[in-house]
């Protein structure tokens, strides 16, 4: 067994200032700026294939520029609005219960991928009705560049030292300032990788080569089955959240129950779409 001063040698978590910069006594964190980077390049690239018409059914964009730029207030609203509350509710209620002051302390951190995602479904499903925007290609585009959003996030995550792993012996095992002396997994890396940067280039290659923006629900259907294996997989990896802990006899964790979902909805979407779309001749 190695000492403890071996397993720190293995490799340390490089010492990153979670504030990106300050102005005044505001200051800019890293996490804060992922938001808006992953909002804003997500917008650019969703311009980008509108302007694509042949992406598209009938060589018709369901909406115009304008349309999302309108949209995109709303859409910012509903992740960080979903995410704080599905934080609360799938994280920290007893909590919160215990001392409500807790739910707008958001300095302390606390925000839910799949809270978020139900905050921004429920964005798109207002302004489709509003604005007469077909609900399903609507889902499509922000599908298609909404792990660019996550890719971001997760790296603030690393940055931030949180949500790391459950300890390992691997050669690429850190210490974290905050998670005890062992080297952990990176997790937040592992859902980089796999949530952020791999399903966007999936979903890209389903969008723009294979023709999936012509299959209304496809693209969506593809997005959320990928994101609840990706985060599956890396929940085996990942050190669940202390006031939760392992559930179902100490394998099973939340991040893992609301994944399950996620996968239903996404074979459902699948189907739906193949089933609208007619058959091939």
């Amino acid at each position: 067994m190695s000492s403890a001063a071996e397993l720190l040698s293995i490799l340390t978590f490089p010492a990153i200032d979670p504030v990106a910069f300050s102005l005044g006594p505001l200051a800019i964190h890293w996490y804060g700026l992922a938001y808006v980077a992953g909002i804003m390049l997500g917008w650019l690239m969703a311009r980008g294939m509108l302007r694509n018409e042949k992406l598209w059914p009938n060589d018709t964009p369901p909406c115009t520029a304008a349309h999302l730029d309108d949209f995109l207030v709303w859409v910012a609203l509903g992740i960080v609005l979903g995410g704080r509350i599905g934080y609360i509710l799938f994280y920290d209620f007893a909590a919160i219960v215990a001392d409500p002051v807790r739910a707008i302390e958001i300095w302390n951190g606390g925000m839910s991928f799949h809270g978020g995602f139900l905050g921004a479904t429920l964005a798109m499903v207002f302004f489709a009705r509003r604005n007469a925007v077909p609900l399903w290609s609507l889902f499509d585009i922000v599908a298609s560049v909404a792990p660019l959003g996550i890719l971001f996030g997760r790296i603030a995550n690393f940055v931030n030292g949180e949500l790391w792993g459950r300890p390992s012996d691997v050669p690429w095992a850190m210490v974290f300032p905050t998670g005890g002396p062992f080297p952990r997994h990176p997790s937040q890396l592992y859902e980089a990788l796999l949530e952020g940067l791999l399903t966007f280039l999936v979903l890209q290659v389903v969008a723009r080569l294979l023709g999936g923006f012509r299959q209304p629900g496809l693209v969506t259907g593809c997005f959320v089955i990928l994101y609840a294996l990706s985060r599956i997989t890396v929940e085996f990896f990942r050190e669940p959240d202390p006031q939760l802990g392992y559930l179902a006899g100490g394998w099973l964790t939340m991040g893992m129950l609301l994944s399950l979902p996620m996968l239903a909805v996404g074979a459902w979407a699948l189907l739906r779409a193949r089933r609208a779309a007619g058959p091939r001749s």
